[in-house]
């Protein structure tokens, strides 16, 4: 699913305003311009979307599906990891490098993803992927903030409100058309156009920027403490759900290193100048409620994306261009509550109603979808649409809480701070809920004739299976739609957590000076 991108917080140098290259861009130079940074950041917010349909038979083609949950959230880790690396690289080398760069990463890897004959080295492939989303989604945000006024950026970032709509609605349709009547590998090869155009125009358009002089440091050590901490402990949870015991040898040592990574991640926070994660605005109530809030219900749009296709056709038998439209549902339901958060909030001056209403109809939309027949298109779809709205509405709603309460000074990193807490919430919460779908399919599975793990339902089920007797068929959907609504239950308690952090935020009236 698409994620609004981190603001950026990439300071000006002090003799350089902000927009002050601007003067240099006629109009017509403006909108070549933004053709190519909204070509840049469709490829990153379409790649968050068409692949999601195509999960499943990716994972049936490459016999992976106890890694299917690396595929999105080695994305994800990778993109919020790199996303502040960009930003202070960009303080050293300018918007223009840094942009081509990671468009030329993230082509290089959607061509590995494309030519990826295993599970693992789509995963590679996809980190890398990350790694290049991330500076797309980073750069194009400051690439506007150096060659427009301050007075005319909010007409301008309207622009990338559209490419995030349009991404919402066409990745899900054309993952699936792709993944259906072509091959799944596709949904990378159609990166190459997009990525060449992008290239050309920004790198054309961007030689006139003066490049900024700020030495700023990089949290190397920060990130690789981050990202060691992370895949271990998400190893250790997908190994779980493959059936493969809590307290075995080998998990016990992933648990010790996570915990020994994460640890001296945390202690790396506190003692750099430059930060990744600036752990002291947890110390500010709201900004730690609202960001666990993200944590907790985000992830749910992330994990829904994985979770409503392979439900779809698994248990429901639907092509993947069917189950693309149970998405663009979800995927429509969200935009849809983030107006309305902003409308609430405009007219009532309050955040806290709009974050209640959205942590409020969650949990229940969840349970509601958990129960619905999963051969029913319309009320799938209905609930779906009320899961996006949910989560859309505490969106905007978690973001001016947080500038709101963020010194005025920080409010730039207390911004990026939460796309980072989101995008964290998702990789980790993903790599659980999948793990936990594992499980409950090996558990079910126990005794049944026809397959001996969670990864072999998946692959009899999504894979080609002409050749299986109808009974045994029906009697492994059957289990499949237990072990799935068992998963979308715990989704749904996972999100009562966010719930109970809504009612302890504070009611506060907004007021309208400007911070």
């Amino acid at each position: 699913m698409s994620s609004t991108p981190p603001a950026c917080s990439t300071p000006a140098a002090p003799p350089v305003q902000p927009g002050a290259d601007s003067q240099k861009f006629s109009p017509r130079d403006l909108r070549i311009l933004m053709v190519g940074l909204m070509l840049a950041l469709l490829m990153a917010a379409l790649d968050q979307t068409i692949v999601a349909v195509a999960l499943p038979r990716i994972s049936s083609e490459l016999q992976g599906f106890e890694l299917l949950a690396w595929v999105v959230s080695g994305y994800l880790v990778a993109a919020a990891v790199s996303t502040p690396i960009y930003g202070k690289l960009g303080d050293l080398y300018g918007c223009r490098v840094m942009l081509l760069w990671a468009i030329w990463i993230f082509l290089l890897a959607s061509v590995a993803c494309a030519l990826a004959t295993s599970m693992p080295m789509l995963v590679a492939a996809r980190i890398l992927q990350g790694i290049g989303g991330g500076g797309l989604f980073a750069v194009t945000q400051a690439a506007v903030a150096d060659v427009v006024s301050p007075r005319d950026r909010g007409r301008y970032q309207g622009y990338f409100s559209i490419t995030y709509a349009t991404s919402s609605i066409s990745g899900p349709m054309l993952g699936g058309f792709l993944t259906q009547y072509l091959s799944w590998q596709w949904i990378f090869w159609i990166n190459l156009p997009l990525g060449a155009a992008a290239l050309f125009i920004t790198r054309n358009s961007l030689h006139r920027l003066s490049v900024p002089r700020i030495r700023s440091k990089i949290d190397y050590l920060g990130a690789l403490l981050l990202c060691t901490g992370l895949a271990a402990g998400m190893t250790a949870i997908s190994r779980i759900g493959q059936g493969v015991a809590w307290l075995t040898g080998s998990n016990v040592i992933l648990y010790m290193v996570a915990l020994t990574m994460l640890g001296l991640f945390v202690l790396q926070q506190y003692r750099s100048d430059q930060p990744i994660f600036p752990l002291s605005l947890f110390r500010i109530p709201v900004i730690a409620l609202c960001m666990t809030i993200l944590f907790f219900s985000f992830s749910q749009l992330i994990a829904m994306g994985i979770l409503v296709p392979l439900r779809a056709q698994m248990v429901a038998g639907m092509a993947p261009h069917q189950s693309a439209i149970l998405l663009v549902t979800l995927s429509l339901g969200s935009p849809f509550g983030a107006f309305l958060g902003g409308t609430l909030i405009g007219r009532t001056g309050k955040y806290k109603p709009a974050m209640l209403l959205g942590a409020c109809l969650l949990p229940l939309a969840l349970a509601s979808f958990a129960f619905t027949d999963p051969s029913s298109m319309l009320w799938s779809g209905i609930t779906l649409a009320v899961v996006g709205f949910s989560i859309g509405i505490q969106l905007p709603t978690s973001l001016v809480a947080v500038q709101h309460a963020a010194p005025r000074a920080h409010i730039g990193i207390a911004t990026a701070s939460t796309t980072f807490a989101r995008q964290l919430g998702a990789s980790i919460i993903v790599a659980g809920i999948t793990a936990v779908l594992m499980g409950a399919l090996s558990n079910t599975a126990v005794g049944a004739s026809v397959a001996t793990s969670g990864a072999q339902m998946m692959r009899d089920l999504v894979g080609a299976s002409a050749g299986m007797a109808p009974a045994d068929r029906l009697h492994m959907t059957s289990i499949a739609a237990d072990a799935f609504q068992r998963t979308i239950l715990v989704c749904s308690a996972l999100t009562l957590i966010s719930l109970a952090l809504a009612w302890r935020l504070p009611n506060h009236i907004l007021d309208d000076r400007s911070k």
